[in-house]
């Protein structure tokens, strides 16, 4: 199992604003990776989307070291519920070891 679990605050008025956070990714075999994102928040009637980058700035275990950035896109469905697209790139602390 992989759960994320984020945190941020979003700053509207008049129906669109910004957002920012920290987000944690749990992978099944206990290992962590996290960082922070800045984006943009609207609504139009009962949706809400969310658009901005994200930074990956640390982890646990095979993720100690890392590094990455990209953008995200999303969607709430609920007040509880949100669809996310990230995409991006991220370097291991391994895999700079072996470039230099």
């Amino acid at each position: 199992m992989r759960r994320i679990t984020y945190w941020g605050i979003a700053d509207l008025h008049s129906g669109s604003g910004t957002q920012r956070g920290y987000w944690v990714n749990e992978h099944s075999d206990g290992d962590r990776d996290w960082g922070t994102f800045e984006g943009k928040v609207a609504t139009t009637g009962s949706e809400v989307t969310l658009e901005g980058k994200f930074t990956v700035s640390g982890g646990t275990g095979k993720f100690n070291g890392i590094s990455g950035s990209g953008t995200y896109k999303g969607r709430m469905t609920s007040p509880f519920e949100v669809e996310m697209t990230w995409e991006g790139a991220y370097q291991l602390a391994a895999a700079k070891a072996q470039a230099r």
